[in-house]
């Protein structure tokens, strides 16, 4: 998998963008992500994260993570299908930002330590991109299953 990880608060240090990659790599091997999967995750604060929730979402407060799935519909927009194309493209799934200032406000309300974290929101905002939602209850059990299959298995337990 390609990832591209930009720090645009210089608070991330070499060991958590590590972190991040290595998770995100290992839960793209758990789902069978094909090799040639592309995504980026971007770490803002809240003032940017409170602008692109407006912006995109209608909600004029900071979240911790929002994702931006390429593969969503939209619409009065046309869907493009890959696999007809001639040329073997990159799958592109999208964008992860990241509230830095949120995930310590969070580490420290749960108990837990800033980079299980940030492990989390990353994850969660990746199974958004594959297509996992949890505005259901039935899709909430098999997201957050599966979060904690790949946390669990990945060693960055609570």
């Amino acid at each position: 998998m390609e990832l591209d990880l930009f720090d645009e608060t210089g608070k991330i240090t070499e060991e958590q963008t590590k972190m991040v990659k290595t998770l995100l790599e290992f839960a793209g091997s758990h789902i069978n992500l094909p090799e040639d999967t592309e995504m980026s995750v971007t770490f803002v604060d809240n003032a940017a994260i409170q602008v692109i929730n407006r912006d995109y979402r209608g909600k004029d407060q900071p979240t911790d993570v929002i994702s931006f799935a390429m593969e969503d519909e939209v619409p009065d927009e046309v869907a493009i299908n890959f696999d007809l194309l001639d040329e073997k493209m990159p799958r592109n799934i999208g964008d992860i930002i990241i509230s830095v200032d949120k995930t310590a406000e969070q580490a420290s309300d749960y108990g837990h330590s800033f980079d299980r974290e940030l492990g989390f929101l990353a994850l969660h905002g990746f199974l958004h991109l594959n297509g996992y939602d949890h505005m259901e209850e039935a899709e909430e059990k098999v997201m957050f299953d599966l979060q904690k299959e790949i946390l669990d298995a990945y060693g960055l337990e609570r």
